[in-house]
């Protein structure tokens, strides 16, 4: 009987943190919880390190916090890398992270394991969706044309027979620690460059922006200036950043430390944060705008209203992934409050002219009730890692 213990993670990195930040979360979590190998192929090390700054952009191979990385290039690099290797084999498990094609020499050598009884399971990832279909694809199986192998398709999701998300054990301890500690509270202002406004505005609406440029950005800026209540936009640098800096009456620059002031708005240009600091800039805001998968997913532990930026599509069909979430998400609340979400997902994604940030507001608090019984409707799907593994152990028995 044979147990799983290793992994080989292929990771393309598409929309400049999204794959390579569930991987990474990932392969940290296989790593430190589940005490299993990890080696993680990352094509884009740049991006990677905005997420990770340990990691050295310039080397071919390297260990972080505990997960073995190596820089994914042409198959003649992998072949290479995978010779030099201490452990030359492909490991136990072989994932391409969202349909990325894992390369041919790990496939060759996967199909000279299979030949020998010991197949690594390969497994590829799919993107993250709520809707009903991925329950009945989770699992699949498609074997290779010509090698003695099998690749299934692993869904995360937020039904019954899905992967379910990620969610490290120690989280909810973690947050339940920094929400009842003021000093971790001024600790991440200090970090972030904005203990001041924070001592001066106590009573300010604080919200995170983490956007991808939006047309409708614009408008949410206008209805911040003109709020009742007194706004702090923390914003990191990047897309959206870039897109305030360029409006009429803002300061022009977008690099951390940037500010300006305009009615009742105070926008703040912070850091890009490491990983593991940006769940507590999260719990600390009181609205969050988040985009594309892993931030999405990290908003929903936070407990606070969300408001989320999906991956542009073609054709509109990330629309209909929106809508799916909506379906999961939007009925348990009520009429007023579920439409308020609705209209204003909608205007984020697309329709700009619906954009109604009062209304929102004035549904927040019935917002952050229903991200906590939300919150244990995801618990009872069990952790996208943990289930993972579970998972491939079945596949090797």
């Amino acid at each position: 009987m044979r147990t799983i213990t290793s992994w080989d993670l292929f990771c393309r990195v598409v929309d400049n943190y999204g794959d390579i930040g569930v991987c990474w979360r990932l392969a940290r979590q296989l790593t430190q919880e589940h005490g299993h190998t990890v080696r993680l192929w990352v094509d884009d090390l740049r991006s990677f390190e905005k997420l990770c700054p340990a990691v050295d952009v310039t080397a071919e191979a390297q260990r972080v916090s505990g997960v073995d990385i190596r820089q994914w290039g042409d198959d003649a690099q992998v072949a290479a890398l995978l010779a030099a290797d201490a452990h030359a084999t492909p490991h136990d498990v072989v994932i391409g992270a969202f349909a990325c094609a894992v390369p041919e020499p790990m496939l060759q050598g996967m199909a000279a394991l299979a030949s020998q009884g010991t197949a690594p399971v390969w497994i590829n990832l799919e993107y993250l969706s709520a809707e009903n279909w991925v329950a009945e694809y989770h699992a699949m199986q498609s074997p290779h044309p010509q090698l003695p192998l099998v690749k299934y398709f692993f869904f995360p999701g937020f039904a019954r027979n899905t992967g379910g998300v990620l969610r490290e054990t120690h989280l909810g301890a973690q947050r339940a620690t920094f929400n009842a500690s003021p000093a971790a509270h001024q600790a991440l202002w200090h970090r972030l460059g904005v203990d001041d406004l924070m001592r001066e505005h106590p009573d300010a609406l604080r919200v995170s922006l983490f956007a991808y440029a939006n047309p409708a950005l614009p408008t949410l800026v206008a209805q911040w200036e003109a709020s009742p209540l007194p706004v702090i936009c923390l914003v990191p640098e990047g897309l959206a950043a870039t897109q305030i800096a360029e409006l009429p009456g803002s300061t022009g620059a977008a690099k951390a430390g940037a500010r300006w002031s305009r009615g009742q708005l105070t926008v703040a240009v912070v850091p890009f944060v490491p990983q593991e600091h940006y769940d507590p800039l999260l719990w600390a805001c009181d609205i969050n705008f988040v985009r594309g998968e892993d931030s999405f997913v990290r908003a929903q532990w936070a407990l606070q209203p969300f408001i989320w930026h999906i991956y542009p599509q073609s054709d509109d069909v990330h629309l209909t992934k929106l809508d799916a979430f909506l379906a999961r998400y939007a009925p348990a609340l009520p009429e007023a409050q579920a439409n308020a979400l609705r209209t204003f997902w909608h205007a984020w994604n697309g329709r700009p002219d619906t954009l109604d940030w009062p209304a929102l507001v004035a549904a927040a608090p019935t917002l952050r009730n229903r991200a906590i019984t939300w919150e244990h409707t995801l618990l009872h799907l069990g952790d996208l890692a943990a289930n993972l593994v579970a998972f491939c152990e079945k596949q090797v028995k």
